[in-house]
């Protein structure tokens, strides 16, 4: 089972309250607990891919991808997910999550 995920509440909890919740216990606390329909460690493959796609390429991703590394995805699979992404959602995308990558997987 995944960690209680308080990001929302951390971050948010006095400005968007509801935000919050929903970021909280529906997105991370439902959806990603559905471990039957999709573990983590491909729950984060799909999320990262999406959130590169989306142009979403700041700390969310960063966050992500730390996840990813977490829930098993190795730095050889998050380069081949990154390179794969790439031609589907563009060259100078996949240069800033690489950034991101290069430097969580460092360790």
């Amino acid at each position: 089972m995944a960690d209680k995920v308080t990001a929302g509440r951390d971050i948010l909890g006095d400005f968007a309250p509801k935000f919050a919740e929903l970021n909280d216990d529906v997105l991370f606390g439902q959806v990603w607990s559905r471990e039957e329909q999709l573990s983590a460690r491909e729950r984060s493959i799909v999320t990262v891919t999406a959130l590169m796609a989306g142009g979403v390429l700041d700390s969310s991703l960063q966050g992500h991808i730390q996840r990813a590394k977490d829930n098993g995805v190795t730095a050889e699979e998050m380069a081949e997910v990154l390179t794969h992404a790439a031609f589907y959602a563009g060259w100078p995308k996949a240069w800033a999550a690489f950034r991101f990558a290069q430097d969580i997987y460092a360790d």
